[in-house]
């Protein structure tokens, strides 16, 4: 009668074994760590940094437990943080020798202390939130204001291109605060003017004014175009963001926007906040120059450039197969005309390349300077920190046009993705200013996790003395039961790779006291049975089947809620939402399905049962 086939014990076990192997990296904790992570695009992350990782501790004497690889970074792990501290200071030194040009970020971190097999087989420890592993917090300020003032300049440059191509003469075309203004000699062609703007820039309202002798017309962006602007302007940060802090290898960081013109950055364990600062503030913008390949072929010339003297009006940059390279100071296009970029293959001799689109003012320009160009060379350079450097400098074959570019030409099938993603990436659509910080310590973390891990057992201890006295053996099962939802609950946590935070720690707690109303559920209804008469069988029967459906009413009415939180909340009632409906979950499984079959191991195959150990019951 209370007998489980044969595959719901093998399922249980194995659910248990699962959830054991995935909960044990929790247990290992966090040791201190340095990262290094490449700064530039010509730069890589290979097992050759690795290997000199390696030897500059090997040289300098500094023992750690492991070096680790992945494609963005070279983590080496340590007994303590004095041994940290004095490593991350022997790779600065030895990896960039010239602080103003450096080549990668070494950034001190905390890694896993987890065995490699456990790595190995994906089991890997939950995130912890700020609040428990320490950190920084940025509250970011984006200019909104530069970004339409960014939008305006580039604007009044389009202008100028349009009415060169209508033929339509003008006094002069300039930025005044927020509007462009364009001088006309007569009415005639500022009519015109207006006809031809209006077509080719919908975002535009004007005014017609009367300066003195000139006719003026003033261009202003229209609410809406501004606003989508703004908008844009946020989103094109936080992307961007996303993708500077992944050199800092941060785990599960949180970049959102706060309010109409603010980011909220939180980067759990990093320790290096100066470097943190560093990293979000830089300002990185795409050019494309021409280069001087005139006086890139004189020997003399390129003697004098190197030592610091080069020609008037370029500048001497080194590109990525070591040549020497001399690059006209003229921007011809920046990165603000790129709409996207991907990698591929040259139609003609099928070596990787990467293909560009322009918007359409990029696209006229383009198309102008390869036509006047052909047979030369191009440069696209990222300039970071008011310093450039050739990502590419290809050669142009012919006229360009449609908005369709292709870079070929020395690139392997990595450099042209990873060239690809760097023109993605572009740069700040506005610019930003960091308003608030702050930083928790890992002792302050450390504290809150003993007090979040403290008061989770003590009211464990507390239940599970109430359960085994209250309701004896059954009690005792309760409590197995309520020890598998724990073990379970962590270890979804971890194969999910959820972020934990103090919020977290308060749904767990819950979530204890939810799973033991369950088993509380089951053995009163067990005890009304023997009350009423049943033989002790036929009671353990019909208290689980009967119990079910009012535990799977409260449960679902609570994963209601609890998804209500996840979807509508942000921030720390999303981290509640999440544990506190996976702890619905698992209660489920371990107070109804764990809890009969520890029962039925013990009194399944008892057929002449006088009683049961569930405490006092008052028989009829």
């Amino acid at each position: 009668m209370n007998r489980y086939p044969l595959w719901k014990y093998i399922l249980i076990a194995v659910v248990l074994a699962l959830g054991l192997l995935y909960t044990l990296p929790n247990f290992f904790g966090e040791a201190p760590a340095v990262q290094v992570s490449s700064i530039k695009a010509t730069v890589k992350v290979d097992a050759r940094l690795l290997a000199r990782v390696e030897e500059i501790l090997k040289a300098e004497g500094i023992a750690h437990q492991g070096l680790f690889a992945d494609q963005n970074s070279v983590r080496a792990r340590f007994g303590d943080t004095e041994t940290q501290i004095k490593a991350k200071d022997a790779v600065e030194r030895a990896l960039n020798p010239d602080a103003e040009n450096a080549a990668y970020v070494v950034a001190l971190n905390l890694i896993s202390r987890s065995p490699a097999w456990l790595t190995a087989m994906h089991a890997l420890p939950m995130y912890l939130g700020l609040d428990l592993r320490g950190g920084v917090h940025f509250l970011l300020q984006v200019d909104m204001k530069g970004a339409l003032t960014k939008r305006l300049d580039a604007t009044a440059a389009d202008l100028r291109s349009l009415m060169r191509d209508k033929g339509v003469r003008h006094g002069g075309i300039v930025r005044e605060r927020d509007q462009i203004a364009i001088r006309f000699r007569d009415a005639e062609m500022r009519n015109k003017a207006r006809a031809a703007i209006e077509s080719a820039q919908p975002d535009l309202l004007f005014t017609e004014l009367q300066d003195g002798a000139d006719l003026k017309l003033a261009a202003t962006l229209k609410p809406e175009a501004q606003k989508r602007i703004q908008e844009f302007a946020i989103k094109q940060n936080i992307t961007t963001l996303h993708n500077r802090i992944n050199e800092l290898g941060v785990a599960e960081p949180v970049i959102q926007q706060q309010g109409a013109d603010r980011i909220v950055v939180q980067l759990p364990g990093v320790q290096d906040t100066a470097k943190a600062k560093d990293i979000l503030g830089r300002t990185a913008t795409l050019e494309v120059r021409l280069v001087d390949d005139e006086n890139s072929q004189n020997p003399a010339v390129m003697e004098e450039a190197a030592k610091g003297n080069p020609p008037a009006g370029t500048e001497y940059y080194v590109e990525r197969s070591g040549g020497p390279l001399l690059v006209k100071k003229q921007v011809v296009l920046t990165g603000d005309r790129l709409t996207d970029a991907q990698p591929g293959f040259d139609n003609q001799n099928h070596e990787p390349a990467v293909h560009l689109t322009l918007d359409s003012a990029g696209a006229r320009i383009f198309k102008d300077v390869t036509r006047d160009n052909v047979g030369k060379r191009m440069a696209i350079l990222l300039i970071e920190k008011g310093k450039g450097e050739v990502i590419t400098a290809p050669v142009i074959r012919t006229e360009i046009g449609g908005g369709r570019v292709q870079i070929s030409g020395r690139m392997s099938t990595v450099e042209a993705n990873d060239v690809a993603l760097l023109l993605r990436a572009g740069s700040l659509a506005a610019p930003m200013e960091i308003v608030e910080e702050r930083t928790i310590g890992p002792s302050l973390g450390a504290e809150n996790i003993e007090r979040g891990f403290n008061s989770t057992l003590y009211g464990f201890i507390a239940i599970a003395v109430f359960m085994v006295i209250y309701y004896l053996l059954f009690g005792l099962i309760s409590v197995l039961a309520l020890s598998t939802n724990l073990l379970l609950l962590i270890a979804l946590l971890s194969m999910l790779q959820a972020t934990l935070t103090l919020p977290g720690i308060a749904a767990i707690a819950l979530t204890l006291g939810m799973a033991i109303d369950a088993n509380v559920l089951i053995n009163e209804r067990i005890r009304e049975e023997l009350r009423n008469g049943a033989t002790p069988q036929a009671a353990i029967t019909a208290g689980y089947e009967r119990a079910f459906g009012t535990i799977l009413d409260s449960n679902v009415t609570s994963l209601i809620a609890g998804l209500a939180l996840l979807i509508f909340g942000s921030g720390p009632v999303r981290g509640f939402a999440v544990v506190h409906c996976l702890g619905i979950l698992t209660s489920m499984f371990s107070s109804v399905v764990v809890s009969r079959g520890i029962v039925n191991l013990i009194y399944g195959s008892r057929r002449k049962l006088a009683r049961l150990s569930i405490g006092n019951v008052a028989w009829k």
